[in-house]
C-alpha cells in the first residue's frame, strides 16, 4: 500500500485550507468529488490524483467547482446510474446536479478558481429540511434519493422527478448517517438517539407521487444494543453495507467502555461482532464494493468455488485509519496519525483497491493497495449471486399466474407517458417539454382526431406558436453608452420567462378568473356555472339566525351559565379578509380590476323597504339597497365603459351587446306623498338603439337574464319575467318577502328571498324542479337556534345555478353545498374537514383546469346560452374548494383545526387518521361528481380514488367498487329487461365497462390485489389483448 496525497488536492483558503467533510467516487471511477467548508462541491479527476507524481502528465485536475450552497458542504453522492450528483448542506438544502455535455465558458464571475473542464450544473434544489442536512444516500437502482439531517427527519425524494415521496420522523435526536442495502431492499439511518433503524421499501415507479407511496418505506427494525452508551459527540455516523448484502457496519459503537464498530447481521439485525481497537469514537465505516478471494482464484469449468470475504475500513476521531478483512480477528493494517484533526470520510473506488479519506484538518488522501494485498478481487457476477438470494432484481410477492403477469404488464404500460416532458420541464429544456393538451369533453364526433383514450377525444397537437412580439423587441433594444456608442442591450432571461406555458401543475388557490392567460372570460369557458353582474358584499351575503328562547335563566340545571359562554365563544368575528369579492369571484387586491367601466355610476337612493315577515323569520339575509340604475347584458359580460372611444376611429364605441337596464325614480315625487313616486323604466338597448321599454310600479333591486329572457325583482316581493323581443310570457311571482339574490342560467331562473326562500323555475315549461326550500340547513340553523337571541350565521358568498337548474351555495366558513332535486336534500361537497386533514386538497388533476367542450372551437360563447351534455357542472367542484381555501385557510380560521390535526397525527391510536381522511375526501369528490353530473370530474377523481385504494390495499373497497362497476356483465339473472340493462349501463355518462377496465388497469401493477382484479380482466378482455399485441406491452424496468 503507498499514499498519495498532492499538495494540489484541497480546499485551500486565505489562511488555512478549509475543513472537507465529505467525498464519493463516480461509478464509472474517473471522477472523485469533495465536499468542504467553503461552500464549494469539488470535482477531481481521479487519473490525475493517481499519476500526481508523473511530471509528464497534463490532462487537467480540477473538473469543475460549483456552489450553490450558502454554507458548509456536510454530504457529497454521486447517483449509481452515473446521472446526477447531490450534496447536501447546512443551509438545509439539497442540490442535485447533472452534468452538461456543453462546456462551461468560463468561470463563475468574482471568484479566483481556474476555468472549469466539466459544466456540472443545478436541476433541482430540494427543500424539506428544518435543519442542517447531514448526510445523502441513493438506491443502488438510483430510484430514490435519502437525506437525514440534525431535524430528526428522514426525507425520502423520487430518483426521477425528484418529489418529495415521504418524511420519516421515527428518530428522536439528530440523524447523522445513511446506508443503502445493495439488494434493493432495505436503508438504514443511524441517529444520536442511539439507534439504527431498518426501513423496508420496494422501489417506487417513475411516476410516483406522495400519495402512491404512503405504504412503502416502513420502519421494519431499530437497533439498540451496541449504541446504548455510544458519545454523542461524533459528527457524523456514516454505516456502510456490505457488497455481499449480508452486514451492516455501524460507526461510534461501544462494546463496553471501549469505541467499536458493530457489524449487524441482516435479516436478525443482532450486533454480536464489534471491531475493536480505535481508540476513540469512530465516525464513518466503508464497505469495499467488491467481494475479495483469500488465493488467487481458480476457475474449475468456468465457475470459482472458492469463498469470499469482505473489506472494510473505519476511521474516526482518533485520527487512524484501519483496514479489516473478515478472514482475520484483527485489522490486516492499522495507519496511525493519518491526519491532523478527525477523519470524516471514506470513499472506495469501485475496483475495491483504492481508497480516498478526507479529514477536518484539510487534506484529502488516497490509499491504494498494491495486487493481492487486500486479496484478489472476484468478478461482478459473483456480487450478483450473492445478492440474489436477497431477492435482488426480484419483484416483491408472488404472482398469482401467467394471467397475472400479463396484467401486471399492462398496468405497466402507460406509466413512462409523459415522464420525459415533466422531466424536460424540471430540467428547464424546452425541447424535451410536451406541449400542453387540452382535456376535451365533448361529443367524440365533432373533432377529426382519430386516437381516442377511454372514451376522451384528444386534439391534433397545436403548431409551434410563433415568437413572442416583446421578446424580439427586447432582442432589438438599442441603448447608448456614455462614450457614446450604441450597444444592444442584453435581454435578462426572466423578461421572457412568462411567455411559454410550463407543463408542470399550477396552484388552484386563485379563482380561474384572475390565473387565466388568454382563456376567455365567459363564464361558460370557466366552468358550469352563471355568473351574475352583481358582486356580493365582502364577506359574502350576510345573514342572521333568531333562537328559540329569550332567557339563558329559562334553561333548568345550568346555574352555573355554562350554555351562555359556549353559545357566545361560537360567535367570534372572522379574520381579516386578504382576498376581495368581485363579479369574477375572490380575486387577490392587486387583481381586483378598478370599477371604471360601469355603464353609469350607480347611487345609492335608501334602504329597502322590508317586509315585515322578517321579525318573525328564523331566518334573515341581508337586503341589497335601492339603486338608481342597474344594468345587466344578455352575455354575462361586463357592460362597456360610458361614452367609450374607439381608439383606432376616435369615434364612439358602439357594442352588439344587448344590455338591459332598470332605472328606479330619483326626482322627488310629483304628488307630494312618497308612495307615488315615478315608475320604474326598464330599456333594453343594443348599439344605443333602444329595442324595448317597460314600466315597473315599485322600485327595482335585481336585474339579470340571458339569450333566452330577462328577469327583474323589486322591492314589494314580485318577480317580472320578459322575452328577448320584450313580451311578458307570465303573470307577475309574487315572494314572501324582498329577493336578495336572482340568476339565471339557460331557461331557469333562481330567486332567493330576504328569509331564506329559495325558489328555482324554468320559464320555457313553466315549472319547477321542487317546491322552495329555505337555506335555514346551511346557515348551521341547527346549531345555532338554541341562542337567546340574534346570531350572526355565515354568510352566502356566491349562490348560482348549473346547466340542469342545480343550486351551488358557497359559504363565508368555507362550507360548499348542492340542493338535491331527487332526495329534497341539501348536500355538502366541499368543507374545511378535508382542507387541513387530506391529503389531497389543492391537488386537483392539472387537466380539470383546461376542461371543454368539443363544440366550444374557442367561440365567445356557447349555443343559446347551453353547454353540452358532456361539459355539465365542468369546475365546479374545484371552485367550491377554491372558496374553501379562500375563506377558511387564507384568513387564518384553520389555526386551531390545524393545530388538532397536526396533534392527532402523531397521538397514539390515530396512526391511519391522514390516511382515512384522505380516502373519504376522494369518495367525498366521487360522490359529489357524480350527483352533480360532472362527467369528465367524475372519471378523474374515481382514478384518483382507485389508485389510493390500491395503495392502501384496502381489498374491501376495492372488490365493493369493482363489483358494482362490473354491473351486467356478471349478473346471474338472465331474466332481466333490455331496458333496464339499458338504464344501468352507464355511470355519470360513462359506460360502467369502460370504467371496470380503466380501474382493473390501475390496480393490475399491485400483487396482493391480482385475486380480486384477475377475474375481472379475463372478463374483461384485456388478458388476451395484451397476448395479441405484444407491442404494447412495456416489461418490468
Amino acid at each position: 500500500m503507498h499514499l498519495i496525497k498532492p499538495q494540489w488536492l484541497t480546499h485551500s483558503g486565505d489562511l488555512k485550507d478549509h475543513e472537507v467533510y465529505s467525498c464519493h467516487v463516480s461509478p464509472d471511477g474517473k471522477r472523485l468529488v469533495t465536499a468542504a467548508g467553503d461552500g464549494y462541491v469539488r470535482v477531481w479527476s481521479t487519473e490525475a490524483i493517481l499519476n500526481s507524481n508523473n511530471h509528464e502528465y497534463t490532462k487537467p485536475k480540477q473538473l469543475a467547482a460549483v456552489s450553490h450552497h450558502s454554507g458548509t458542504i456536510h454530504a457529497v453522492r454521486f447517483s449509481s446510474n452515473n446521472k446526477y450528483l447531490a450534496s447536501g448542506a447546512d443551509d438545509k438544502i439539497v442540490c442535485v446536479y447533472a452534468l452538461d455535455p456543453n462546456a462551461p465558458t468560463h468561470a463563475t464571475f468574482g471568484s479566483n478558481e481556474a476555468p472549469p473542464v466539466e459544466n456540472w450544473r443545478v436541476i433541482r434544489r430540494l427543500i424539506g429540511h428544518d435543519n442542517d442536512v447531514q448526510d445523502i444516500g441513493w438506491s443502488f437502482d438510483s430510484s430514490i434519493l435519502v437525506s437525514v439531517g440534525l431535524d430528526s427527519k428522514v426525507v425520502v425524494w423520487s430518483g426521477h422527478s425528484f418529489e418529495k415521496l415521504k418524511t420519516l420522523s421515527n428518530h428522536q435526536s439528530h440523524v447523522k448517517g445513511v446506508t443503502f442495502d445493495p439488494a434493493n431492499k432495505y436503508f438504514a439511518t443511524a441517529s444520536d438517539d442511539r439507534t439504527i433503524k431498518v426501513y423496508r421499501f420496494n422501489s417506487p415507479p417513475t411516476n410516483a407521487t406522495q400519495q402512491d407511496q404512503v405504504n412503502n418505506f416502513m420502519l421494519e427494525h431499530t437497533i439498540t444494543a451496541p449504541f446504548q452508551t455510544s458519545p454523542l459527540t461524533t459528527y457524523f455516523r456514516r454505516c456502510s453495507w456490505s457488497p455481499d448484502g449480508a452486514h451492516i457496519a455501524a460507526a461510534n459503537a461501544t462494546n463496553g467502555p471501549v469505541s467499536s464498530v458493530a457489524i449487524l447481521a441482516r435479516g436478525t439485525w443482532d450486533g454480536d461482532i464489534s471491531l475493536v481497537g480505535h481508540e476513540g469514537p469512530v465516525e464513518v465505516a466503508a464497505f469495499s464494493p467488491r467481494l475479495f478471494y483469500k488465493d488467487p482464484p481458480k476457475e474449475i469449468d468456468g465457475t470459482v468455488y472458492q469463498p469470499t470475504v469482505t473489506i472494510v475500513a473505519c476511521a474516526g476521531q482518533d485520527k487512524c485509519l484501519s483496514v479489516w478483512n473478515t478472514s482475520f480477528p484483527r485489522p490486516f493494517m492499522i495507519s496511525q496519525e493519518l491526519a491532523g484533526k478527525s477523519i470524516s470520510d471514506l470513499a472506495w473506488a469501485p475496483g475495491g483497491e483504492v481508497l480516498y479519506a478526507t479529514s477536518l484538518d484539510g487534506s484529502i488522501l488516497t490509499l491504494v493497495f498494491e495486487p493481492g494485498e487486500l486479496g484478489y478481487p472476484a468478478s461482478l457476477d459473483e456480487n450478483d449471486k450473492t445478492l440474489s438470494k436477497f431477492g435482488a432484481g426480484r419483484r416483491v410477492g408472488i404472482v398469482e399466474g401467467t394471467d397475472a403477469l400479463l396484467l401486471e404488464e399492462s398496468a405497466k404500460s402507460g406509466e413512462l407517458k409523459g415522464v420525459q416532458g415533466r422531466m424536460g420541464a424540471l430540467m428547464g429544456d424546452g425541447g424535451a417539454a410536451q406541449p400542453p393538451t387540452i382535456t376535451t369533453n365533448g361529443a367524440n364526433g365533432a373533432t377529426t382526431s382519430t386516437g381516442l383514450t377511454n372514451g376522451t377525444t384528444t386534439p391534433a397537437v397545436p403548431a409551434e406558436p410563433p415568437a413572442d412580439q416583446r421578446v424580439e423587441k427586447l432582442k432589438q433594444r438599442v441603448t447608448v453608452t456614455k462614450e457614446g456608442k450604441k450597444r444592444i442591450a442584453p435581454m435578462l432571461v426572466s423578461s421572457s420567462s412568462g411567455v411559454g406555458e410550463s407543463s408542470l401543475p399550477q396552484t388552484q388557490l386563485i379563482s380561474a378568473a384572475a390565473t387565466s392567460v388568454g382563456r376567455s372570460d365567459n363564464p361558460h369557458n370557466i366552468l358550469d356555472l352563471s355568473k351574475p353582474y352583481d358582486g356580493f358584499p365582502k364577506g359574502g351575503l350576510a345573514s342572521m339566525l333568531v333562537g328559540n328562547k329569550r332567557k339563558f335563566a329559562e334553561i333548568e340545571g345550568d346555574e352555573d351559565r355554562q350554555v351562555e359562554r359556549r353559545l357566545a365563544a361560537t360567535v367570534r368575528p372572522g379574520g381579516a379578509a386578504i382576498v376581495l369579492n368581485s363579479e369574477n369571484g375572490l380575486v387577490p387586491p392587486a387583481a381586483a380590476a378598478s370599477k371604471t367601466n360601469e355603464h353609469e355610476p350607480a347611487r345609492i337612493l335608501r334602504p329597502a323597504i322590508v317586509n315585515p315577515s322578517l321579525s318573525v323569520s328564523q331566518v334573515r339575509l341581508a337586503v341589497p339597497k335601492v339603486r338608481s340604475v342597474i344594468v345587466r347584458t344578455m352575455d354575462g359580460s361586463e357592460p362597456p365603459q360610458q361614452n367609450g372611444v374607439d381608439p383606432n376611429t376616435g369615434k364612439a364605441e358602439l357594442t352588439e351587446t344587448v344590455m338591459l337596464e332598470a332605472r328606479n325614480a330619483t326626482g322627488p315625487s310629483r304628488t307630494g306623498r312618497f308612495q307615488d313616486h315615478d315608475p320604474v323604466r326598464i330599456s333594453c338597448t343594443k348599439k344605443g338603439q333602444a329595442l324595448w321599454q317597460d314600466y315597473l310600479p315599485k322600485a327595482v333591486l335585481l336585474v339579470t337574464g340571458n339569450t333566452n329572457f330577462f328577469a327583474a325583482a323589486c322591492e314589494d316581493g314580485s318577480v317580472y319575467a320578459w322575452s328577448p323581443a320584450g313580451r311578458r310570457t307570465l303573470n307577475a311571482m309574487i315572494l314572501e318577502a324582498q329577493p336578495v339574490i336572482m340568476d339565471c342560467r339557460g331557461w331557469w331562473l333562481m330567486a332567493i328571498s330576504a328569509v331564506g326562500m329559495c325558489y328555482v323555475w324554468n320559464l320555457k315549461d313553466m315549472s319547477a324542479p321542487h317546491p322552495p326550500i329555505s337555506v335555514a340547513p346551511i346557515l348551521d340553523i341547527a346549531a345555532h337556534t338554541q341562542g337567546p337571541h340574534l346570531t350572526k350565521s355565515p354568510g352566502i358568498v356566491f349562490a348560482r345555478l348549473n346547466t340542469e337548474g342545480r343550486i351551488i351555495v358557497a359559504m363565508s366558513n368555507g362550507d360548499g353545498y348542492t340542493y338535491n332535486p331527487d332526495m329534497y336534500i341539501w348536500q355538502r361537497i366541499s368543507e374545511p374537514w378535508f382542507a387541513v386533514g387530506s391529503q389531497y386538497w389543492n391537488t386537483t388533476d392539472s387537466s380539470l383546469g383546461n376542461i371543454r367542450s368539443t363544440q366550444d372551437k374557442n367561440a365567445p360563447k356557447e349555443k343559446d346560452d347551453q353547454v353540452s351534455l358532456e361539459n355539465i357542472s365542468a369546475g365546479i367542484i374545484p371552485s367550491l374548494e377554491r372558496n374553501t381555501t379562500n375563506q377558511f385557510l387564507l384568513q387564518g380560521r384553520a389555526f386551531y383545526l390545524q393545530r388538532l390535526i397536526k396533534a392527532l397525527i402523531s397521538a397514539e391510536g390515530y396512526e391511519t387518521f391522514e390516511s382515512c381522511v384522505s380516502v373519504a375526501h376522494l369518495e367525498n369528490r366521487v360522490a359529489a361528481a357524480k350527483t352533480l353530473g360532472a362527467r369528465e370530474e367524475f372519471k378523474i377523481y374515481l382514478s384518483m380514488y382507485v389508485k389510493r385504494i390500491g395503495a392502501e390495499g384496502l381489498k374491501g373497497k376495492i372488490e365493493e367498487l369493482l363489483r358494482s362497476l362490473s354491473g351486467d356483465l356478471i349478473a346471474e339473472d338472465e331474466d332481466e329487461s333490455k331496458e333496464t340493462e339499458k338504464a344501468d349501463d352507464t355511470t355519470c355518462g360513462w359506460k360502467k365497462e369502460d370504467l371496470l377496465k380503466e380501474a382493473v388497469l390501475i390496480l393490475g401493477k399491485h400483487r396482493d390485489l391480482q385475486r380480486i382484479t384477475v377475474p375481472y380482466a379475463r372478463l374483461l378482455g384485456i388478458i388476451h389483448e395484451n397476448q395479441q399485441q405484444d407491442e404494447a406491452m412495456v416489461t418490468d424496468l
